[in-house]
């Protein structure tokens, strides 16, 4: 359909001109919050459209469905139920962190086909690194293929958590709480998150939301890395889900404990 590393040179490109320079270069009145918490500055505006005009050039007849453009019109998620390709972007992932001059966001997109995300990309602007799965053509850094090592025992794995696990709080908690991992390592950066897994500097994650603009292309990515990637009631991962939570181990058996941890009675 489109190159893989056509696709990763127009994020370098825009990242290069609309993300980097306003790294800690934000006036004040170029953040503001959507709603408590959710920050989004110039970048994510800019970004996203950059990547819209970019993309849509790079592939005639597709549109795209980004975290700014939903933002702003809802129906902007119809567009997954559609049969033109759409490019699913989360143009600063780690708006949080952004925002606030801290390390630790991503580009995030994904090209959904009929509901299907058949390739994904996760751009660390900072470090340059750039991860892309297509699928059933495995995962890639580079030149160099991305595989999961599932054999390591869940005590000696490190990974993220976000979100709470009904009356026993928060699933980061959780787990420290009980010593079945390693670490925990939230980033505030989804997209980080995937590569760090990919990079086999973590294992495992855990989010209680699945929005397609933040997980289409890390769920893809893990699971041609051979990672165990699905929804936490074992369901297959589905663009479609918004808001269910989402379990990533390396292997099976790690998944299974996790999944045990997490979403026993009461989750």
């Amino acid at each position: 359909m489109i190159a893989p590393e056509t696709v990763t040179a127009l994020i370098r490109e825009t990242a290069a001109a609309v993300i980097l320079p306003r790294f800690r270069a934000l006036a004040p009145d170029q953040i503001r919050e959507k709603k408590p918490g959710d920050f989004v500055t110039i970048a994510d505006v800019e970004s996203e459209e950059m990547l819209e005009r970019l993309l849509t050039r790079a592939l005639p007849g597709s549109v795209v469905c980004g975290e700014e453009g939903v933002a702003k019109d809802p129906s902007r998620l119809s567009l997954l139920e559609g049969d033109a390709p759409v490019w699913v972007l989360d143009p600063v992932d780690g708006t949080s962190n952004f925002a606030h001059g801290r390390e630790g966001f991503a580009v995030i997109v994904a090209l959904v086909d009929h509901g299907v995300t058949r390739t994904g990309w996760i751009h660390d602007p900072r470090t340059g690194v750039t991860v892309h799965a297509e699928r059933g053509g495995g995962a890639w850094i580079g030149g160099a293929r991305v595989t999961v090592d599932g054999s390591l025992p869940l005590t000696q794995q490190s990974g993220s958590a976000y979100g709470r696990l009904g009356k026993r709080g928060e699933a980061a908690k959780l787990l420290v709480d009980r010593g079945a991992v390693a670490a925990i390592r939230n980033t505030g950066c989804g997209g980080l998150d995937y590569i760090l897994m990919a990079r086999g500097e973590t294992h495992f994650k855990y989010s209680s939301a699945s929005l397609p603009w933040d997980h289409a292309a890390g769920m893809l990515i893990m699971a041609e890395a051979g990672a165990a990637a699905r929804f936490a009631d074992a369901s297959p991962y589905d663009v479609h889900r918004h808001a269910s939570p989402l379990l990533i181990a390396p292997g099976e058996t790690s998944w299974s404990e996790l999944h045990t941890l997490l979403m026993g009675s009461g989750a």
